[in-house]
């Protein structure tokens, strides 16, 4: 059973419909453990279930008590229950990816090197990990549960739905096509589901209120353990700088030391390197070690901690945001601060989250994302805007985010 901090709330004597907030929080991600806390914060239930694909207590990072969907379906019974995606790309996580991510480092590197060339084997080992069949396995499986209400899917993401393999894209849309809402984050996302028959609508990725809903929070966080000594030793400033392990490679992490160093110079800055997720295929600490021994005569640091509200509250009181990680830089944004994203050397910008997020909901001007040996000039165009160009943005985006919820929640809670 869940935790009683993770029951239904009521209200006026009268209970409440369940609510089950589903997504890929069931493993260490910056983005996906901050969108529930938006989600719930939005819905206005205090205690909403929270469901994942594995058994997970992530309260230490500042996630949440996870249960499986099939635990959470024996515990409502035949109750009515309403089921809300809180967001993220997981149009295209597959279930063998899936399976991976939530394995310890060491067990998925043996399982990739073992099963990543044999895939019947893997989808078999995928299955019996996660106890489900499903190939796009964050998506609500038909038939879970014995009596749902509705099933709401937020600001969802998938700009690479047209190269799966054809019978998970046909999932994807059979099970959107079966929701009662649906709402991508990215155009080129409703693009393509568009082209598959489906009607959504489009909204800002939940983190676009983390300022709003959360700004008191992490500020408090910020005069706070690591955080504050981090504020209180660059008294000109940092970049928060973040990457994902596929930038790993010798060559590019020359090419990144090169530029940042280049960076703090001209801009009197010091650089805080910071990890935004510990699942396996997110970042990799020892790539972050071999780039610190690279900065020679640049002031640089590696903030260890991986909880949440302190990875919110590095990056608000930073000079800018660089890295990878989509979340890294719409949380930067939130807070009115610069943000340039990353891409691979080879890496077309159509495969860029951060490239779709910001054709969509605008920019202030600068690229959303450039390759590593461009990093220097990209940052003094992401740092040209003024503050207020940069707050008007983010006031449009949050605004933009309230009316699509409002639209879709009004006659619910």
């Amino acid at each position: 059973m869940p935790d009683a901090d993770a029951m239904p709330a009521s209200r006026s004597g009268i209970a409440d419909i369940p609510t089950i907030l589903f997504g890929a929080f069931d493993r260490h991600n910056f983005g996906d453990l901050l969108l529930p806390h938006a989600i719930r914060s939005l819905i206005g239930q205090a205690n909403p279930f929270y469901g994942g694909l594995a058994e997970r207590n992530l309260r230490m990072h500042g996630g949440h008590r996870v249960h499986t969907l099939a635990r959470l379906a024996a515990t409502v019974g035949d109750s009515a229950v309403d089921i809300i995606h809180v967001g993220g790309e997981t149009l295209t996580c597959s279930l063998w990816e899936a399976a991976v991510m939530l394995q310890r480092p060491e067990q998925a590197r043996a399982a990739v090197a073992l099963l990543d060339a044999r895939p019947h084997e893997r989808t078999a080992w995928a299955q019996a990990q996660l106890g489900v069949r499903d190939l796009a396995p964050y998506l609500l499986p038909a038939g879970m549960f014995a009596n749902v209400r509705r099933v709401i899917v937020h600001a969802v993401g998938g700009i690479e739905l047209g190269s799966v393999e054809p019978a998970m894209r046909a999932e994807v849309v059979a099970k959107l096509g079966a929701a009662t809402s649906v709402g991508v984050r990215d155009q080129q996302t409703r693009a393509m589901l568009a082209e598959n028959g489906i009607a959504c609508r489009l909204e800002p990725d939940p983190a676009v209120l983390v300022a709003e809903l959360f700004g008191d929070r992490i500020r408090r966080r910020a005069r706070q353990g690591e955080c504050a000594r981090i504020v209180s030793g660059f008294p000109g400033g940092y970049l928060a700088v973040q990457f994902s392990a596929d930038f790993g490679d010798d060559e590019t992490l020359s090419q990144l030391a090169a530029q940042l160093g280049r960076i703090a110079q001209a801009r009197n800055l010091g650089v805080v390197l910071f990890r935004a997720g510990a699942a396996p295929w997110h970042d990799d600490l020892a790539c972050y070690q071999r780039l610190a021994a690279r900065l020679r005569g640049t002031t640089a640091v590696l903030f260890d901690s991986l909880n949440l509200w302190d990875i919110c509250a590095l990056i608000a009181h930073s000079q800018g945001f660089v890295g990878s990680s989509l979340h890294g830089g719409i949380v930067a944004g939130a807070f009115f601060l610069p943000w340039l994203g990353l891409l691979r050397a080879a890496q077309h910008p159509g495969t860029s989250k951060q490239v779709a997020f910001a054709a969509t909901w605008g920019a202030t001007g600068a690229p959303a994302a450039v390759t590593v040996q461009d990093l220097a000039a990209g940052l003094d165009e992401a740092m040209a805007p003024q503050a207020a160009q940069r707050r008007e943005l983010a006031w449009e985006w949050a605004k933009a985010c309230r009316s699509a919820f409002q639209l879709v929640h009004r006659h619910a809670w």
